[in-house]
Protein backbone atom coordinates (compact mmCIF):
# COMPACT_ATOMS: atom_id res chain seq x y z
CA UNK A 1 0.00 0.00 0.00
CA UNK A 2 1.27 3.56 -0.90
CA UNK A 3 1.76 6.15 1.93
CA UNK A 4 -1.17 8.02 0.15
CA UNK A 5 -3.05 5.03 0.36
CA UNK A 6 -1.53 4.77 3.92
CA UNK A 7 -2.53 8.47 5.47
CA UNK A 8 -5.85 8.00 3.73
CA UNK A 9 -6.78 5.40 5.76
CA UNK A 10 -5.61 7.02 9.14
CA UNK A 11 -7.30 10.12 8.59
CA UNK A 12 -10.51 7.80 8.00
CA UNK A 13 -9.82 5.79 10.97
CA UNK A 14 -9.49 8.98 13.11
CA UNK A 15 -12.66 10.07 11.40
CA UNK A 16 -14.76 6.95 12.51
CA UNK A 17 -13.09 7.18 16.43
CA UNK A 18 -13.93 10.61 16.47
CA UNK A 19 -17.22 10.19 15.55
CA UNK A 20 -17.84 7.38 17.77
CA UNK A 21 -16.53 9.83 20.70
CA UNK A 22 -19.00 12.24 19.85
CA UNK A 23 -21.39 9.74 19.70
CA UNK A 24 -21.05 8.31 22.76
CA UNK A 25 -20.12 11.52 24.35
CA UNK A 26 -23.17 11.82 27.12
CA UNK A 27 -22.83 14.59 29.00
CA UNK A 28 -24.23 18.11 29.73
CA UNK A 29 -22.45 21.57 31.22
CA UNK A 30 -24.71 23.12 33.81
CA UNK A 31 -24.47 26.75 34.97
CA UNK A 32 -25.66 26.98 38.07
CA UNK A 33 -25.61 28.97 41.12
CA UNK A 34 -22.74 28.59 43.90
CA UNK A 35 -25.02 27.13 46.56
CA UNK A 36 -26.17 24.47 44.70
CA UNK A 37 -22.18 23.34 44.70
CA UNK A 38 -21.32 24.29 48.18
CA UNK A 39 -24.04 23.30 49.91
CA UNK A 40 -22.80 19.75 48.80
CA UNK A 41 -25.99 19.21 46.85
CA UNK A 42 -25.05 18.48 43.53
CA UNK A 43 -22.01 16.02 44.98
CA UNK A 44 -25.44 13.94 46.48
CA UNK A 45 -27.25 13.98 43.47
CA UNK A 46 -25.50 13.71 40.27
CA UNK A 47 -24.60 10.22 40.81
CA UNK A 48 -27.86 9.47 41.47
CA UNK A 49 -28.60 11.04 37.77
CA UNK A 50 -25.68 9.34 36.34
CA UNK A 51 -27.02 5.68 37.39
CA UNK A 52 -30.19 6.19 36.22
CA UNK A 53 -29.61 8.02 32.95
CA UNK A 54 -25.74 7.14 32.14
CA UNK A 55 -25.30 11.16 31.84
CA UNK A 56 -22.52 12.69 33.02
CA UNK A 57 -23.00 16.53 34.67
CA UNK A 58 -20.16 18.68 34.47
CA UNK A 59 -20.93 22.08 36.77
CA UNK A 60 -19.87 25.66 36.31
CA UNK A 61 -20.66 26.84 39.75
CA UNK A 62 -20.50 30.58 39.88
CA UNK A 63 -23.41 33.57 41.19
CA UNK A 64 -26.33 33.47 39.30
CA UNK A 65 -25.99 36.72 36.94
CA UNK A 66 -23.06 34.91 35.83
CA UNK A 67 -24.41 31.13 35.00
CA UNK A 68 -26.73 33.01 32.98
CA UNK A 69 -24.66 34.98 31.10
CA UNK A 70 -22.33 31.74 30.37
CA UNK A 71 -25.58 30.46 29.27
CA UNK A 72 -26.02 33.35 26.85
CA UNK A 73 -23.17 32.73 25.38
CA UNK A 74 -23.95 29.11 24.38
CA UNK A 75 -21.48 27.58 27.20
CA UNK A 76 -23.78 25.83 28.91
CA UNK A 77 -27.08 23.43 28.47
CA UNK A 78 -28.60 23.70 31.35
CA UNK A 79 -29.28 27.03 33.95
CA UNK A 80 -29.91 25.88 37.60
CA UNK A 81 -30.02 28.97 39.51
CA UNK A 82 -32.03 31.36 42.05
CA UNK A 83 -32.65 34.64 40.79
CA UNK A 84 -36.03 34.65 39.86
CA UNK A 85 -37.02 37.67 37.37
CA UNK A 86 -33.69 37.72 36.23
CA UNK A 87 -34.56 33.69 34.88
CA UNK A 88 -38.03 35.14 33.42
CA UNK A 89 -36.50 37.70 31.55
CA UNK A 90 -33.47 34.89 30.41
CA UNK A 91 -36.30 33.05 28.94
CA UNK A 92 -38.29 36.15 27.46
CA UNK A 93 -35.76 37.25 25.91
CA UNK A 94 -35.29 33.79 24.41
CA UNK A 95 -31.96 32.24 25.86
CA UNK A 96 -33.80 29.31 27.47
CA UNK A 97 -36.58 27.06 26.80
CA UNK A 98 -39.30 27.20 30.09
CA UNK A 99 -38.24 27.74 33.23
CA UNK A 100 -39.05 25.65 36.35
CA UNK A 101 -39.65 25.50 39.91
CA UNK A 102 -37.28 22.95 41.46
CA UNK A 103 -36.79 23.64 45.42
CA UNK A 104 -36.77 26.42 47.92
CA UNK A 105 -35.18 26.78 50.91
CA UNK A 106 -34.32 29.96 52.66
CA UNK A 107 -31.68 33.14 53.40
CA UNK A 108 -30.69 33.58 56.68
CA UNK A 109 -28.77 36.65 58.12
CA UNK A 110 -25.38 35.41 59.79
CA UNK A 111 -23.52 37.64 62.51
CA UNK A 112 -21.24 37.46 65.56
CA UNK A 113 -22.45 35.08 68.32
CA UNK A 114 -21.86 38.52 70.39
CA UNK A 115 -24.51 40.11 67.87
CA UNK A 116 -23.12 43.65 67.79
CA UNK A 117 -26.23 45.32 66.55
CA UNK A 118 -28.92 44.19 68.97
CA UNK A 119 -30.76 42.17 65.96
CA UNK A 120 -31.06 38.73 66.86
CA UNK A 121 -34.66 37.77 66.27
CA UNK A 122 -35.63 41.16 65.31
CA UNK A 123 -37.68 41.28 61.30
CA UNK A 124 -35.25 41.63 58.92
CA UNK A 125 -36.16 45.33 57.43
CA UNK A 126 -35.69 46.49 61.60
CA UNK A 127 -31.91 44.03 61.48
CA UNK A 128 -31.20 45.74 58.05
CA UNK A 129 -31.81 49.80 59.12
CA UNK A 130 -30.21 48.64 62.27
CA UNK A 131 -27.28 47.56 60.78
CA UNK A 132 -26.90 51.11 58.63
CA UNK A 133 -27.84 53.14 61.56
CA UNK A 134 -24.92 51.84 63.86
CA UNK A 135 -22.70 51.28 61.11
CA UNK A 136 -22.00 48.02 62.20
CA UNK A 137 -19.85 46.00 59.48
CA UNK A 138 -21.70 43.82 57.14
CA UNK A 139 -20.64 42.04 54.01
CA UNK A 140 -22.28 41.64 50.87
CA UNK A 141 -21.03 39.03 47.86
CA UNK A 142 -21.11 41.97 45.29
CA UNK A 143 -21.72 39.77 42.71
CA UNK A 144 -24.11 39.55 40.67
CA UNK A 145 -25.21 36.12 42.57
CA UNK A 146 -29.00 35.03 43.27
CA UNK A 147 -27.66 35.74 47.23
CA UNK A 148 -26.45 38.90 46.11
CA UNK A 149 -29.83 40.12 44.48
CA UNK A 150 -31.70 39.18 47.16
CA UNK A 151 -29.66 41.06 49.62
CA UNK A 152 -30.00 44.19 47.43
CA UNK A 153 -33.81 44.02 47.30
CA UNK A 154 -34.09 43.28 50.63
CA UNK A 155 -32.29 46.63 51.37
CA UNK A 156 -34.61 48.55 48.98
CA UNK A 157 -37.58 46.80 50.95
CA UNK A 158 -36.08 48.14 54.10
CA UNK A 159 -36.22 51.47 52.24
CA UNK A 160 -32.50 51.84 52.03
CA UNK A 161 -30.91 53.04 48.72
CA UNK A 162 -27.57 51.21 49.83
CA UNK A 163 -25.56 52.52 46.69
CA UNK A 164 -25.69 56.06 48.70
CA UNK A 165 -26.00 54.47 52.72
CA UNK A 166 -22.96 52.64 52.27
CA UNK A 167 -19.71 53.33 54.54
CA UNK A 168 -16.56 51.79 55.30
CA UNK A 169 -18.74 49.33 57.30
CA UNK A 170 -20.33 47.77 54.02
CA UNK A 171 -17.83 45.47 52.68
CA UNK A 172 -18.35 43.84 49.04
CA UNK A 173 -16.11 41.46 48.31
CA UNK A 174 -17.11 40.09 44.58
CA UNK A 175 -17.07 36.83 45.67
CA UNK A 176 -19.13 33.20 46.67
CA UNK A 177 -20.80 32.75 49.55
CA UNK A 178 -17.87 30.92 51.47
CA UNK A 179 -15.35 33.73 50.87
CA UNK A 180 -18.25 35.89 52.08
CA UNK A 181 -18.94 33.62 55.17
CA UNK A 182 -15.15 33.94 55.69
CA UNK A 183 -15.02 37.13 55.63
CA UNK A 184 -17.78 37.86 57.62
CA UNK A 185 -15.86 35.54 60.49
CA UNK A 186 -12.56 37.49 60.16
CA UNK A 187 -14.32 40.88 60.68
CA UNK A 188 -16.84 40.33 63.29
CA UNK A 189 -19.23 41.24 60.31
CA UNK A 190 -23.21 40.66 59.08
CA UNK A 191 -23.84 38.73 56.07
CA UNK A 192 -26.80 37.23 54.29
CA UNK A 193 -26.73 33.61 53.04
CA UNK A 194 -28.41 30.77 51.68
CA UNK A 195 -29.49 28.44 54.89
CA UNK A 196 -28.12 25.21 52.58
CA UNK A 197 -24.71 26.62 52.25
CA UNK A 198 -24.71 27.83 56.28
CA UNK A 199 -25.46 24.42 57.23
CA UNK A 200 -23.06 22.78 55.27
CA UNK A 201 -20.44 25.52 56.08
CA UNK A 202 -17.74 24.24 58.86
CA UNK A 203 -15.55 27.18 59.55
CA UNK A 204 -18.27 29.25 61.61
CA UNK A 205 -15.81 30.34 63.97
CA UNK A 206 -17.71 32.78 65.65
CA UNK A 207 -20.86 33.24 63.50
CA UNK A 208 -24.63 32.33 64.35
CA UNK A 209 -27.96 32.99 62.67
CA UNK A 210 -29.20 35.96 64.11
CA UNK A 211 -32.38 36.56 61.72
CA UNK A 212 -34.66 34.58 60.05
CA UNK A 213 -38.31 32.94 59.52
CA UNK A 214 -39.03 35.85 57.86
CA UNK A 215 -41.46 35.30 54.92
CA UNK A 216 -39.15 38.00 52.72
CA UNK A 217 -36.20 35.70 53.17
CA UNK A 218 -37.77 32.81 50.76
CA UNK A 219 -35.34 31.72 47.87
CA UNK A 220 -36.10 29.75 44.86
CA UNK A 221 -34.76 27.47 42.36
CA UNK A 222 -35.31 26.97 38.73
CA UNK A 223 -34.16 25.31 36.24
CA UNK A 224 -34.03 25.89 32.61
CA UNK A 225 -33.07 23.79 28.77
CA UNK A 226 -30.73 26.51 27.12
CA UNK A 227 -32.60 27.55 23.83
CA UNK A 228 -31.47 24.82 20.98
CA UNK A 229 -32.75 27.19 18.41
CA UNK A 230 -30.54 29.80 19.57
CA UNK A 231 -27.33 27.64 20.10
CA UNK A 232 -27.27 24.37 17.69
CA UNK A 233 -24.36 23.11 19.74
CA UNK A 234 -26.79 22.78 23.11
CA UNK A 235 -27.40 19.09 24.34
CA UNK A 236 -31.13 19.32 23.65
CA UNK A 237 -32.31 15.45 24.66
CA UNK A 238 -29.68 15.19 27.34
CA UNK A 239 -29.73 18.59 28.86
CA UNK A 240 -34.03 17.76 28.75
CA UNK A 241 -33.36 14.34 29.95
CA UNK A 242 -31.51 16.31 33.45
CA UNK A 243 -34.60 18.96 33.81
CA UNK A 244 -36.93 15.90 33.79
CA UNK A 245 -35.33 13.96 36.09
CA UNK A 246 -34.98 17.27 38.35
CA UNK A 247 -39.07 18.01 38.14
CA UNK A 248 -40.06 14.29 38.44
CA UNK A 249 -41.09 12.41 41.54
CA UNK A 250 -38.14 10.83 41.73
CA UNK A 251 -35.70 13.82 41.14
CA UNK A 252 -37.88 15.72 43.78
CA UNK A 253 -37.28 12.59 46.48
CA UNK A 254 -33.67 12.76 46.30
CA UNK A 255 -33.42 16.75 46.51
CA UNK A 256 -35.67 15.70 49.54
CA UNK A 257 -33.25 13.29 50.60
CA UNK A 258 -30.03 15.28 50.87
CA UNK A 259 -29.49 16.17 54.72
CA UNK A 260 -26.91 16.77 56.80
CA UNK A 261 -26.91 16.35 60.28
CA UNK A 262 -30.13 15.41 60.08
CA UNK A 263 -31.57 19.07 58.91
CA UNK A 264 -33.18 18.77 55.15
CA UNK A 265 -30.85 21.74 53.12
CA UNK A 266 -33.51 21.84 50.40
CA UNK A 267 -37.50 21.66 49.63
CA UNK A 268 -38.78 20.10 46.52
CA UNK A 269 -41.66 22.57 44.93
CA UNK A 270 -41.78 20.94 40.87
CA UNK A 271 -45.51 20.19 41.43
CA UNK A 272 -45.87 23.94 41.23
CA UNK A 273 -46.73 25.00 37.41
CA UNK A 274 -43.32 26.02 35.62
CA UNK A 275 -43.08 29.58 33.88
Amino acid sequence: MSFRLLSLAFVIVLGVAGGRAAADDRSIVVASTTSTQDSGLFGYLLPIFKAKTGIDVKVIAQGTGQALDTARRGDADVVFVHAKAQEEKFVAEGFGVKRFDVMYNDFVLIGPKGDPAGIKGKDIETALKTIRDKAVPFVSRGDRSGTHAAELALWKQAGIDIAAAKGPWYREIGQGMGAALNTANAMNAYVLSDRGTWISFANRGDLDIVVEGDKRLFNQYGVMLVNPDKYPSVKKDLGQAFVDWLISAEGQAAIAGYKIGGQQLFFPDADKKGS
